[in-house]
């Protein structure tokens, strides 16, 4: 008998056998040809007819001259030269982060009816935002109250916070231009504060900023200005008021340079 094992072949692959310089045979209709690799084309040179991303076009050059900077708060000057010094002798302060200083100062204008009259909270939007060379933000209600026919979310006022140079110049123009145009002024109380170095001031109307035009104004309203130092004591942020000139009832102001 012959053996299986010995009778057994294994298939002759035909490109095995094929010989050398002959051409494989074609494949079959159903099979895909694989696909070539994507040749280096035009258009990822910047050659002739390249089709490559275009350079971004220049930026255009502005018109006339440069802008300047805006020259630098006359009364941030003045504490950084004279008060600072002052209130550190005058108090004993050892390390200098301890001498007070103003933070921010939060300008607040609330208008009740602006559900009723919404052209009303948009001036007083434009008005606040000539007073201090700032967007306002439009203030909404945090909570629905039926007795004042409250919805929440509803504008109510808007707010400004300014700090750094732009809140030393509103100060410095609230206390020498404003200030002195309140009817009948005879000073600010001096029992503002809220126990922590702050200080809130009300005002009737703002009618007494010179940004504000007569013909302009459709209603009389007033503002809370709120002034937060960084004393922790009443009377630390009252000596720095002082300083700066602020115009207490019963006291001569002082005079800034």
């Amino acid at each position: 008998m012959v053996d299986e094992k010995e009778n057994d072949t294994k298939p002759v692959d035909a490109a095995d056998s094929a010989p050398e310089g002959a051409k494989p045979e074609a494949m079959p209709r159903g099979e895909k040809k694989q696909a070539k690799a994507p040749k280096e084309g035009k258009e990822g040179k910047g050659g002739k007819g390249g089709k490559g991303a275009k350079a971004p076009a220049p930026a255009p050059e502005p018109e006339g001259p440069p802008a300047e900077p805006a020259p630098r708060a006359r009364l941030l000057d003045f504490y950084e030269q004279r008060v600072r010094a002052k209130l550190q002798q005058q108090f004993g302060f050892k390390n200098p982060h301890q001498i007070p200083r103003l933070l921010k100062i939060v300008l607040n204008v609330g208008m009740g009816d602006a559900s009723k009259n919404p052209k009303g909270l948009d001036a007083a939007v434009l008005e606040l935002g000539s007073i201090t060379g700032q967007r306002p933000l439009v203030t909404r209600a945090k909570k629905s109250i039926a007795n004042f026919n409250l919805r929440e979310g509803q504008p109510i006022g808007c707010a400004v916070t300014l700090r750094g140079g732009r809140m030393y110049e509103f100060l410095d123009r609230f206390i020498s231009v404003a200030v002195p145009r309140m009817r009948d002024f005879r000073g600010l109380p001096t029992k503002s504060f809220d126990g922590r170095g702050n200080y809130t001031l009300g005002i009737k109307e703002q009618m007494i900023f010179p940004e504000i035009d007569y013909d302009k104004v459709e209603k009389i309203h007033g503002m809370d200005i709120t002034l937060v130092t960084s004393a922790g004591r009443d009377d630390l942020a009252m000596a720095l008021l002082r300083e700066l000139g602020w115009p207490f009832r019963g006291e001569t102001p002082q005079r800034v340079a």
